[in-house]
């Protein structure tokens, strides 16, 4: 995978120069994540702008001549002149006109995991200043939703680390030359629901369950004698051969069509044994053969911190 510290050491890569401008639009919803991917873009050697007024966005991005560094630009309801339609107009005319990559990003989120960050971290919801703030949320969503419907790329950060999210939008937008498809592997619980950035699910529940054996119930995939315990049984085998030859002929096609990211997730019911291991052997199988492979196991890294602030975590209350 791309490595995301360039810019912690100090360094922030140097785009080429283009003729053609570039400007992503981060939107979407308050407490979702803007101000991180608005971060990101600054690590990935983009000109970041947060609530630049819709009215101006159009002379920034023609401003001088030449080649030009790429431009990511925060709007949202605090913008002036936000609305849908003016969102529409403003990146259509961008679009017509020729010589401008204009995209738009929309940054989602349930509506649950907003009222818990904006309540850990005390912070009043733009649209919930003399209401409860479920109905601030609610109000924006109903607000911003036709954005949602419209953009180029659709984050749910509900379940996403901040430095997931980072590569995320690094795989879609680094204007530094890539290295083809990056895969991302994770295992999750059918019960927590299954990870919306998900491109390809897989369920392994049929498999046998080392939940009910006393011994192995306190350990996970990544230990031994889980691992024996499920490869001994005789639909794993067959399951992890056809899982393998579907995937062999799709990576190529995937990568071909342009797809710089892909998403696997494996799911079992409580997400620490059997879909722990079979992410752990698919992501070694990937890596053997060249793939560039990320893996996270949901349930054992638990409860993501908080994309609010910039990405600084919130405290981490636990689960049951």
């Amino acid at each position: 995978m791309m490595n995301p510290s360039s810019a912690s050491a100090g360094r922030i890569p140097v785009p080429p120069p283009r003729d053609e401008a570039s400007v992503v639009v981060v939107t979407g919803l308050s407490g979702a994540g803007k101000t991180l991917a608005l971060k990101a873009f600054e690590d990935m050697g983009y000109e970041a702008v947060d609530n630049l007024p819709l009215s101006l966005l159009s002379n920034v991005v023609r401003r001088g001549e030449g080649p030009r560094r790429p431009l990511a630009v925060g709007i949202d309801i605090r913008t002036r002149n936000f609305g849908v339609e003016p969102v529409r107009h403003v990146l259509d005319a961008l679009r017509k006109e020729g010589g401008v990559d204009a995209r738009l990003v929309f940054i989602d989120c349930e509506d649950e995991v907003l009222r818990r960050r904006f309540t850990e971290t005390r912070r009043r919801h733009p649209l919930a200043i003399d209401r409860p703030l479920t109905d601030g949320i609610r109000r924006e969503r109903q607000l911003v939703l036709p954005l949602r419907d419209r953009a180029d790329l659709v984050i749910d950060t509900s379940s996403l680390p901040p430095g997931e999210f980072k590569r995320l939008l690094e795989h879609h937008f680094s204007p530094v030359e890539d290295a083809g498809l990056g895969i991302f592997v994770s295992s999750f619980a059918y019960r927590r629901g299954v990870p919306r950035e998900a491109d390809l699910v897989f369920d392994v529940r049929f498999l046998n369950n080392p939940h009910y054996d006393p011994v192995l119930r306190p350990k996970t995939g990544r230990d031994g004698e889980v691992a024996d315990f499920i490869t001994s049984d005789p639909a794993f085998p067959v399951f992890f051969d056809n899982l393998s030859r579907l995937l062999e002929p799709l990576l190529p096609r995937f990568e071909a069509e342009g797809k710089s990211y892909l998403t696997i997730a494996i799911g079992c019911t409580g997400g620490r044994h059997r879909s722990v291991f079979v992410a752990e052997r698919l992501a070694r199988w990937l890596t053997e053969r060249g793939a560039r492979v990320e893996l996270r196991h949901r349930e054992l890294d638990g409860e993501p911190p908080s994309l609010d602030n910039g990405g600084e975590p919130s405290i981490d209350k636990g689960s049951s």
